[in-house]
């Protein structure tokens, strides 16, 4: 998928820390996904990934058991840092990414509603609130 492809997808910001591996490297990098869209994600790094770079993806602090293979797409340089596109080799991890995703926004509606309402609601009290509110507009796979 083109650069211009990955554009054409909505894309959703975020801000969640991402661990990856760069092929069969050893060494784990650890930085933040800037937005995930239909398409992938984009995460912010310090060094460029070429293109066509295969990555071990975890998102530990939303599903510690959740790893995928990724494929860089893109890398364009930013003020503060390099972005990097990756879209998931496999459709069942883009779809993961994607319940990723929503698990995010609940997590920040339960926060929003603590700093502004003072109201402090479970995981299930969340959930319930978010999907009533804006389930429907949220884009579909």
């Amino acid at each position: 998928m083109s650069y211009e492809e990955m554009r054409k997808y909505i894309r959703h910001p975020l801000t969640i820390p991402i661990e990856y591996q760069i092929g069969q490297e050893n060494f784990e990098f650890k930085d933040e996904i800037r937005n995930i869209s239909l398409g992938g994600i984009c995460f912010v790094t310090r060094s460029a990934i070429a293109p066509e770079t295969i990555l071990l993806i975890r998102i530990p602090s939303i599903d510690s058991e959740f790893s995928g293979l990724g494929r860089v797409i893109w890398c364009l340089e930013k003020n503060d840092g390099i972005e990097v596109g990756v879209e998931f080799v496999d459709e069942q991890d883009a779809y993961r990414v994607r319940l990723i995703e929503q698990i995010c926004y609940i997590k920040s509606y339960q926060a929003e509603a603590l700093k502004n309402e003072g109201r402090q609601l479970t995981d299930e009290e969340a959930t319930l609130e978010w999907t009533r509110k804006f389930a429907r507009k949220f884009p579909v796979i």
